[in-house]
Formats: structure tokens, C-alpha cells, sequence
């Protein structure tokens, strides 16, 4: 796929690579941009790349097929809902082990 930026440059990762959550959460000013709709973030950002992975990149938009909120209050709330996106579309390669 053809990107906006490149994941790993500068305006992707700012130097150092970034994954999942942390690319993300980068592009929202958290004291500016609540209450925030999935939509309107994926309007904004949605063939944004976001690298899972050493391996994998995949678009905001392929994340937020798998979102099931509309709409986020704050940054928690956003954050913990990328976060059950990424586990339902397999998109979280870390897996903790249950004791």
C-alpha cells in the first residue's frame, strides 16, 4: 500500500519506531480534541500506517473496523478502546500469561 508518510520516518514515528497504541495516541491532543468520534478521527487519519509489528504495517482504518465505541470522553477512554481493537482484529502480539 502507498502511505501518506513513511511509518518509520519522521512524521511517523518521530525518529524512533512506534508501534500500535503509541502511533495512535500520538496524533491526539489530549487536552484539545475531547469528546472525539471515531469518525471524525478516522476522516482525519484513516490511511494513516500504523506498524503492529517489525513486519506489519495496517491502516487507522483497518483498526477501526474492529472499534465497537463511537465515541471517546477523554484520553483513557480512547486509548482503552484501541486497545480492545487491536486484541479483536489480532493486531496485539503481546499476550499475558495467566497465572
Amino acid at each position: 500500500m502507498d502511505w501518506p508518510h513513511d511509518p518509520d520516518g519522521e512524521e511517523g514515528s518521530e525518529g524512533k519506531r512506534k508501534y500500535g497504541h503509541a502511533v495512535l495516541a500520538k496524533k491526539i491532543d489530549e487536552e484539545e480534541d475531547f469528546p472525539l468520534t471515531a469518525d471524525e478521527y478516522v476522516e482525519a487519519y484513516g490511511d494513516h500506517p500504523v506498524r503492529i509489528d517489525y513486519e506489519r504495517v495496517v491502516s487507522v482504518a483497518d483498526i477501526f473496523e474492529h472499534v465497537d465505541q463511537e465515541e471517546y470522553e477523554d484520553f483513557p477512554d480512547f486509548h482503552k478502546a484501541m486497545g480492545r481493537a487491536l486484541r479483536a482484529a489480532d493486531l496485539w502480539p503481546y499476550e499475558l500469561e495467566h497465572a
